[in-house]
Parts: structure tokens; C-alpha cells; sequence
């Protein structure tokens, strides 16, 4: 097989990436564009030792899940996979996914639920718009696929339409003023990101910029505030490194208050620009839920929530539990728990700052017992030494809420080889158009 030759194939499935899978002359080839039951003329792009890569150079019979992209971005801007199938095709997608991580990686055969998102466009409370100048023009979008370079867009599907007007209000204001802007390449300029975060009835604008001085500061306050009454706080994040992160480590509120309020399950929350927080704001709810159905808690039980962030499931948990502890490495977040917590009303929580394989070790050394260990790490999963504290503290049960099925599937690999069993695993569609999938599941302990 050799690059550019082109053969007939039809996709029967995905990746994990969910580009489409075929074989052609008994190598696995993956096609980006594709669907699901497509009849194709694939042009190989690139082939090594095992697999090929290929795309479509005509589709002969359309795959029944196939459709036309409402966005006219798509493909182009890199923030969405999935404009080119039907909702019910992705959700197939992300169920088989979860189901075959924990099948390839934990050798587990389970059947998994799959429950999709109310809100298919429009779901993101939080938009990181870059900024640049192109033919002198302000510009914001998003980037092209594996690049920097801004495709310009008016109205992203999976922002807030509020959100979308803000940032083009930003660029419009920059361009009349002929303000700075940051160009990554030189190093120079001023207004690096536009970083929006909506909340409960308010909007948190964040200015992600290289220095203290931004010029005619107050004029636009004084305007973008008119124009979107909703904005409850206007915040400069400093950010002068020359890195690809989008946030600097230092804010400065210039208007209104430090941090946004939003609303998980009831409880009111304090955010501040740094902190963790659920996107998609009604399906987070929805898996929430089911890690409190999972934990089946009576009131009697003492819990740990590790990698708690600003307290959203920790609180949940509180409901029902006897006393729950939340771990957190991230110091603000950590802040904002504990006056989340008092703003509540919810006296059972007890949080601490620390890494958490070292916050487990520490309820270790003070005696703690407990009964159920509610997890949710980043895409990297748990590190050997937080493995190690959970079959230490040996609670009944654990719950792992996952945003990368595969990390989770290895580590529950590891807790079946010491005395635990999967009983149960739900998928959930947080981020619709992308190939992104979180996961939940309970393990206990036999």
C-alpha cells in the first residue's frame, strides 16, 4: 500500500478519536470525515507499520447517520468532530467507546448506559476566544485544527450566544480604539484571549492580557458593561509568558466582583476564573446524580471526594452523607469550597489543599475511616501513590467519574487486581460534536 493510491471500502466503526474505521487490503485504515456505514473512495495520506490514514475522496453511498453541517466552519476550525453525523450516530459512538476501553484496556465485558446531552449547540458556559490581527483586522474564532492559526467566526454552535456577542463586541472595540494586539510569534502586543465564563443569571468577562496597563480601560468598562448588563465582573488575567497556556497566574478585578456565581444541584458556587467547573452545567447535574445513586449513601457514611475542585460534588455527597473530606491541589479552588460550603449552609464538609494521593495519605495518618471514595481525576487518571491510599483507607465502595474512559479503564484495572469489583458504568455526552465522552462507574470492594 502507498500513499495517494485510493480503494473502495466501507466504514464499520470508529476510533477512539472517532475518525472512521475500515480495512482495506487487511490493514486498518482511519478515515477522517467519514461515517459509520459509508461507502467510500478513500485517498491514502499516510501508512505505517500496521494501520493507514486516508480521507474521503468520494462518498458512493451515504451512511443512512450522515448529514450536512449546520456550521460553516466545520471542518476547517478544530473544535468539533461530529457536524458531519447525526446526534444519535455520536451517542453510538461515545457508548461503544467507554464500552471498549473498559473491554481492550481492563478486560472487563460490560454493557454501558448512555445518557446524551439536553442541549446539543449552545451548552458551553465557558468560551476562550484567541484574539488576532489579520489584515488589520481585530479578529476572534477559534483555531484551525492542529494550529494557530484563528479561523474568524461570528457565532460558534457550542457557545453561548451571549457569550459569542461579548467577544465580538471586544474585537470591535479593539479594532476603533487601534488597541494592542498579541502577536505569539513576535512576542508582542497586549489582548492575548477573550475568556468568558456565564453563570447564574451574570457573565464573567476576563481579559487575558500581557501587562497591568491596558489603554482607554475605563471607557470600555463603561461600554461593555451598557451593552451587556448581565456582566457582573470584569477581571484582567496577566499572562507576559511566552506559552501556549491560556491563562497567566495573576488576576486583578477591574469591575464588579472577584469571582462569577453558578448553580450544580441546587448549591450556589463561587468561581474564580482559575477554578474547575462543569461546562456543560444540566448534564454535569446529570452525572452527579448518578455518583450519588451510585454511592447509595444513608447519612451514616463518611466520605472522600479527591480531586474535589471548588466543592461541586462534594456538596452533592453532603446531602446524604454522615461527613464528606474534598482534596484539592489547586489552593483557589480550594478557597472557594469552603465559602461554597458556608454559602450552603452545609456544616459535613471538611476540605483540605493538597496533591491527592498526599491528602489521602494524610486521612491515613489521622485515623480516618471511610466508606466511600468518590473520584473524578484529570484526563491522566489517578498516579500509582493515590491508587495506593484508596486500597490503604479500603473503602466499600469506590465511585470514579472520568472525562478519559481510557485512564479510567486502566485504573480500574488495577482495583479489580486488589479486591475490587466494576458493578456498574454509565457514559455520558458532556460535550456534544466532539469526540469527548465522560464516563461513571462504581467499584466495590468483595
Amino acid at each position: 500500500m502507498e500513499k495517494n493510491q485510493i480503494y473502495k471500502a466501507e466504514i464499520t466503526g470508529y476510533n477512539a478519536d472517532g475518525l472512521g474505521l475500515c480495512r482495506i487490503e487487511n490493514m486498518v485504515c482511519f478515515v477522517k470525515g467519514s461515517v459509520r456505514q459509508d461507502v467510500c473512495l478513500i485517498r491514502i495520506v499516510k501508512v505505517l507499520k500496521n494501520v493507514c490514514y486516508g480521507i474521503v475522496e468520494e462518498i458512493i453511498k451515504p451512511s443512512p447517520s450522515r448529514m450536512a453541517s449546520a456550521c460553516p466552519h466545520f471542518p476547517k476550525c478544530g473544535g468539533c468532530d461530529f457536524h458531519h453525523m447525526t446526534y444519535d450516530e455520536e451517542l453510538w459512538f461515545k457508548k461503544d467507546k467507554v464500552e471498549r476501553a473498559l473491554r481492550s484496556i481492563a478486560g472487563i465485558e460490560t454493557e454501558v448506559t448512555m445518557a446524551g446531552s439536553r442541549h446539543v449547540s449552545h451548552y458551553r458556559n465557558k468560551a476562550q476566544y484567541p484574539v488576532a490581527l489579520r489584515d488589520g483586522k481585530v479578529i476572534t474564532g477559534f483555531y484551525r485544527a492542529r494550529s494557530h492559526d484563528v479561523i474568524p467566526m461570528d457565532n460558534c454552535l457550542l457557545q453561548k450566544e451571549t457569550a459569542n456577542q461579548i467577544a465580538l463586541f471586544v474585537c470591535d472595540f479593539w479594532q476603533k480604539n487601534s488597541l494592542s494586539v498579541y502577536d505569539e510569534i513576535a512576542h508582542r502586543g497586549v489582548l492575548r484571549h477573550i475568556y468568558i465564563r456565564s453563570g447564574k443569571d451574570e457573565v464573567q468577562l476576563v481579559l487575558v492580557v500581557t501587562q497591568r496597563d491596558v489603554k482607554k480601560l475605563k471607557v470600555f468598562i463603561s461600554e461593555v458593561t451598557a451593552a451587556f448588563p448581565m456582566i457582573s465582573s470584569v477581571i484582567l488575567n496577566i499572562h507576559p509568558d511566552k506559552t501556549n497556556a491560556v491563562l497567566g497566574k495573576t488576576n486583578i478585578t477591574v469591575y464588579g466582583k472577584d469571582t462569577l456565581t453558578g448553580e450544580m444541584c441546587g448549591n450556589l458556587f463561587e468561581i474564580s476564573p482559575p477554578a474547575f467547573f462543569q461546562i456543560n452545567k444540566e448534564q454535569a447535574e446529570t452525572i452527579y446524580d448518578q455518583a450519588l445513586e451510585y454511592a447509595d449513601l444513608d447519612g451514616t457514611q463518611t466520605v472522600l471526594d479527591l480531586y474535589c475542585g471548588i466543592g461541586t460534588i462534594t456538596l452533592h455527597l453532603a446531602k446524604k452523607a454522615k461527613k464528606v473530606y474534598g482534596i484539592e491541589i489547586v489552593p483557589e479552588a480550594i478557597e472557594n469550597a469552603k465559602l461554597n460550603a458556608q454559602r450552603n449552609g452545609i456544616e459535613n464538609t471538611e476540605f483540605f489543599c493538597a496533591d491527592a494521593g498526599k491528602g489521602a495519605n494524610m486521612l491515613i495518618e489521622k485515623g480516618v475511616k471511610l466508606d466511600v471514595i468518590c473520584v473524578d481525576p484529570p484526563r491522566k487518571g489517578m498516579d500509582q501513590n493515590t491508587i495506593d491510599a484508596i486500597l490503604t483507607l479500603a473503602p466499600q465502595k469506590v465511585v470514579y467519574v472520568s472525562c478519559d474512559c481510557s485512564t479510567m479503564a486502566r485504573d480500574v484495572k488495577i482495583l479489580e487486581e486488589n479486591g475490587y469489583k466494576l458493578r456498574k458504568a454509565s457514559a455520558f455526552d458532556m460535550f456534544p460534536r466532539t469526540s469527548h465522552v465522560e464516563s461513571c462507574a462504581i467499584l466495590m470492594k468483595e
